[in-house]
């Protein structure tokens, strides 16, 4: 089997890609939140930013990406704000769906919220939202994943345990 080239820094591109489908999918179920209230909105955006802390802090600092670009740039953001943790306690984590269950919230929210307003009040734009999140969360979340993050990734050939979750083999 060929020997993949992996990434010490990842470029720019890449970050940008990578972040852009995540932007997109925050902006996307933002929007749709909005329409039922600016509360509902403030707490789905904290929501969002306690995702992205958490995993800044209790990921990033053991990840070989510290203090580096990883596909999403996070290693260095995270190096900004918390110590450098021991890296093998990065391959030691096991995460199981229910661990990630919150990261899916994030468009399932959305995506719940949209389809009740479809019911209550039909709407185009409404309906075109839901299925750009729809496709966003799952392709193209995949894609990045596969094709931009992980396929380039050294903490992947290091061990990763959302490498292991997601590509159990036999």
């Amino acid at each position: 089997m060929e020997q993949l080239k992996t990434y010490e820094n990842y470029p720019g591109c890449i970050i940008f890609a990578s972040n852009s489908v995540s932007l997109a999918i925050y902006f996307i179920g933002a929007f749709i939140i909005s329409k039922i209230g600016l509360i509902w909105l403030g707490l789905y955006l904290l929501y969002i930013v306690g995702l992205e802390i958490r995993l800044m802090k209790g990921h990033c600092p053991n990840c070989y990406y510290y203090e580096k670009n990883c596909a999403f740039g996070k290693g260095k953001i995270s190096s900004w704000f918390f110590k450098k943790g021991d890296p093998n306690n990065f391959t030691k984590n096991k995460i199981t769906f229910k661990d990630i269950l919150p990261d899916f919230l994030v468009s399932l929210i959305p995506l719940a919220v949209g389809l009740v307003l479809l019911i209550l009040n039909f709407s185009w734009l409404i309906l075109i939202l839901i299925i750009l999140l729809v496709i966003l969360a799952s392709s193209g979340s995949g894609f990045v994943r596969k094709n931009l993050a992980c396929k380039f990734c050294k903490q992947r050939e290091i061990g990763c345990p959302a490498e292991q979750l997601f590509n159990k083999r036999g």
